[in-house]
């Protein structure tokens, strides 16, 4: 190989250093050579130009694309400003100040390889010229290929023929010319496009989709590309002709600009509409969007999102309005009003490392904005298989999270979407606080944590559990008979009236260790101290329930046990198989004030094993578990050598001396009928089997204590293969009067999807409830889905059940997306009700 090095000053003809070897030439030029080589580099600007890549706000899609294979990084190259020639031959024309590459031409420079038969560079013209397979790779990976290139060297000017381009982000282009002028536009003739990986077994083959312009420009200076004469084919087959058409060019993250259109079915009472959203990037930390929608019965509906990123956090704010035409189509009900709008925001900023603080904000003209327009969280309609919100969050709040300690405080309103809002508690503040210490006391953990909760609500909040009671109005506000509202025997106090402050404050000592047969024995020492005041409101009924007027209340919860397992372990040769027992003494007074005062957060009470152990089993704060207990249960793992494990746990809980907090009725009978509420409580079991990552099976199960009968039952069983998956969950719930479930519930849940083809995905879900051998919710979808392209359909329906003889009402929900990678992506909804059964 001969090597040839130049001086860093312009010109070729100076001193020459020459070294022989049998494998060709490779040179390093100057700064007129770097100058060529900028000049291919020029290729590598037209590779970043045709992405296409539309520019959108930070609104999450609701569809994905089969992910593809990433290439790998290429290896960073030295940026040392030196470029290295190797070919078979290197030519110098002195006299014509040429110099010529011939055969397997490869220059390197910063990260940018070339590839081509031959590279010649004219001094005088400053031009580069390079023809025959034409391949250069820049340092992100983009490929371009021609077969004809000329450029000057600062490439203002020039052209190439036979263009195409494999960027990074595995889009492709081509085009039979790309001219370049004024160091600013470049031009593509017959501009071909696609983000469709090539067919494997014929790469000639049309991709999926593509769009071909008879002209693309690019304007670096406005950094857009324009396409003229454009249409957009499926498999070479034309479906649709833009004339003119534009789009941020892949160096912009961030352009003004329309966005892709959307369509609104809308209600008869909404009639039809459509969504031209605008994209305003405003400066570099922060952009708006504008999505007027425009509806054929009710006007113009407004609709504009402000977003700004700072140093320390982000926030946003959007806004809705609309002055309706036609107030009347909505007779009768909140959005019987001429102006209609809502106010949105939300932000979160960092303090430091730990700490950050923040805000969630609603404000609506009336209840029922969001859902006549169908926005925000209403505006899926496939979340309707769930549930829908009932009450928008307002909140302040501050949070910090340390090594082993978590601090929370904020302030909430609630904006409710029936229109209860005199029925809606608003918080202000609730703080939580918890640490342990990082050091050992006693030989054990200490830890310690704190809740303050303040709150208040305008009027009560009943809720029936008769028959007679829900048919009969009993327990509204309204009725004329306050005696009906009585625990238990129609009504459950859900909410109450009037304002109420607590304090809690408790501290806890335990410490594990292993005695020389294996017992691992576990003392624990809590200490709990709550302080309360209530201002219960006289509202009617009310006193039935808790003392009405200002009540102080203390109330101290001091708690000593041992907690005892025994671990025996079994190895065989197929696997091992552990067996534990465990037993759990506690030792504590009764609870004070059971059932006498509010209870806000532990309305919550299921009784099964994943709380058999747990020392108080309330959900909350506001009730305490009291009186002496044991808790006993066998727990048994099995591990198989080949993969796979069993898990069961089998135990009960038994009531030893004292008042029983769970028998003692307080306002929505927390403990009552959940199974703990007897001296002996019913039985608890659940078994968890996983043979393998296909595989999974669980069932919990609680039985009557004398009889065995169940008493809740839940089995749960997933599949998850190559081509298919599928879950089924069963259960089945025995009645509980003292909390309104008048009959047994069963039901079946399940959810699947199959893939019948290559890229074709076909999915459901249902919810049949058993004792009214009735499916009640199910979701229906198909899709296509591949690397390029999303096209899917979802129908949704779901029976609401009111209050009374009212037959349930069947809605319906329908879904169309389509979605092209890079390029476009949309979607339409709509949704209908009516009085079917």
């Amino acid at each position: 190989m001969t090597t040839v090095r130049r001086g860093l000053v312009p010109g070729l003809a100076l001193r020459t250093l020459v070294r022989a070897n049998g494998f060709g030439l490779s040179a390093r030029f100057g700064l007129s050579a770097r100058k060529a080589l900028l000049a291919l580099a020029a290729v590598a600007s037209l590779a970043g130009m045709i992405d296409l890549a539309a520019v959108t706000p930070a609104a999450a899609q609701s569809f994905t694309y089969n992910p593809r294979p990433p290439r790998p990084t290429p290896p960073k190259a030295p940026n040392d400003n030196q470029m290295l020639v190797q070919a078979t031959e290197v030519d110098y024309d002195y006299n014509n100040s040429r110099v010529s590459a011939v055969g397997n031409v490869q220059l390197f420079y910063n990260g940018t390889s070339v590839e081509a038969d031959r590279v010649i560079y004219d001094q005088k013209t400053k031009r580069l010229h390079a023809e025959g397979n034409i391949r250069m790779t820049d340092a992100d990976g983009k490929i371009t290929y021609a077969e004809i290139m000329d450029l000057s060297d600062d490439y203002r000017d020039g052209f190439v023929d036979s263009l195409r381009v494999d960027t990074a982000d595995q889009t492709r282009m081509a085009a039979t010319r790309a001219d370049r002028s004024s160091g600013n536009y470049t031009v593509f003739e017959n501009g071909v496009y696609t983000a469709c990986a090539p067919c494997r077994d014929d790469p000639k083959k049309p991709p999926l989709w593509q769009v071909k312009g008879a002209r693309i420009i690019h304007d670096q200076q406005e950094k857009m590309l324009y396409f003229e004469t454009a249409q957009l084919e499926f498999y070479g087959v034309p479906l649709a002709y833009m004339p003119y058409f534009s789009t941020p060019d892949p160096t912009v993250k961030r352009k003004s600009g329309f966005l892709m259109p959307g369509y609104f079915p809308g209600t008869t009472n909404t009639g039809f509409g459509a969504e031209v959203p605008y994209y305003w990037a405003i400066a570099p930390d922060m952009d708006a969007t504008f999505t007027p929608r425009f509806m054929s019965r009710q006007g113009v509906l407004l609709q504009g999102e402000f977003r700004q990123r700072l140093i320390d956090g982000a926030y946003q704010i959007r806004a809705y309005g609309i002055d309706q035409l036609d107030p009347g189509a909505f007779a009768g009900q909140p959005g019987d009003r001429q102006f209609r709008g809502a106010l949105d925001t939300k932000g979160q900023f960092a303090l430091n490392d730990k700490w950050v603080w923040g805000w969630d904000g609603v404000l609506m003209s009336d209840y029922y904005f969001f859902s006549d327009y169908r926005l925000a969280a209403y505006k899926d309609p496939l979340g309707s298989f769930l549930n829908l919100p009932t009450e928008a969050l307002s909140q302040l709040y501050l949070t910090g999270v340390g090594n082993r300690s978590f601090f929370d405080a904020r302030t909430m309103y609630f904006l409710s979407f029936s229109g209860n809002q005199q029925q809606v508690p608003v918080v202000y503040p609730v703080i939580d606080y918890s640490n342990v210490l990082n050091y050992p006391v006693f030989g054990g953990e200490f830890s310690y944590k704190t809740n303050f909760v303040n709150l208040t609500r305008n009027d009560a909040v009943f809720d029936p559990i008769t028959t007679t009671s829900n048919t009969s109005g009993l327990c509204a506000i309204a009725s004329a008979d306050p005696g009906a509202r009585s625990m238990p025997n129609g009504c459950l106090l859900r909410g109450f009236p009037g304002t109420y402050t607590r304090l809690t404050a408790e501290a806890q000592w335990r410490k594990s260790y292993t005695d020389p047969f294996g017992e691992i024995w576990t003392p624990f020492a809590i200490l709990r101290a709550d302080a309360i005041n209530s201002d219960v409101s006289n509202q009617p009924g009310v006193s039935n329930y808790l003392p009405v007027g200002d009540t102080q209340a203390f109330r101290l919860m001091p708690t000593v046990g041992l907690e005892y397992r025994y671990p025996f372990i079994n190895v065989q040769p197929w696997g091992s198989t552990t067996v534990e027992p465990i037993a759990q003494i506690i030792i504590r007074p009764n609870e004070t004030y059971a059932g006498k005062l509010p209870n806000e957060d532990a309305q919550s009470m299921v009784f099964d094993t994943s709380n058999l152990f747990s020392v108080d089993k309330f959900s909350g704060y506001d009730r305490v578990e009291g009186g002496g207990r044991a808790n006993v249960g066998v727990q048994a793992t099995t591990q198989f050598d080949r993969g796979g494990a069993v898990k069961t746990l089998f135990g009960q809980s038994y009531q030893l001396f004292g008042m029983n907090s769970f028998a003692v009725q307080d306002t929505i009978n927390t403990g009552v009928d959940s199974g703990l509420q007897k001296p002996r409580s019913d039985y608890v079991a659940s078994v968890a089997y996983s043979p393998n990552s296909t595989y999974t099976f669980s069932v919990r199960s609680r039985m009557d204590e004398q009889t065995w009968n169940i008493q809740r039952f839940e089995a749960e069983g997933r599949a998850n293969f190559n081509r298919w998956s599928i879950s089924m969950m069963y259960g089945n719930y025995a009645p509980q009067p003292e909390l309104g479930y008048l009959t047994r519930r069963e039901g079946i849940l399940t959810t699947g999807s199959i893939k019948v083809a290559t890229n074709w995905v076909v999915s459901g879900s249902a919810r049949w409830d058993l004792e009214a051998n009735k499916i009640n919710q199910y979701v229906l979808g198909a899709g296509y889905v591949d690397d390029c392209f999303v096209l899917a359909a979802n129908y949704v329906t779901s029976y609401s059940y009111s209050a009374g003889t009212t037959p349930p009402v069947l809605s319906h929900a329908f879904m169309f997306q389509i979605g092209l990678r890079t390029l476009a992506t949309t979607s339409t909804t709509s949704s209908s009700a009516g009085g079917l059964q």
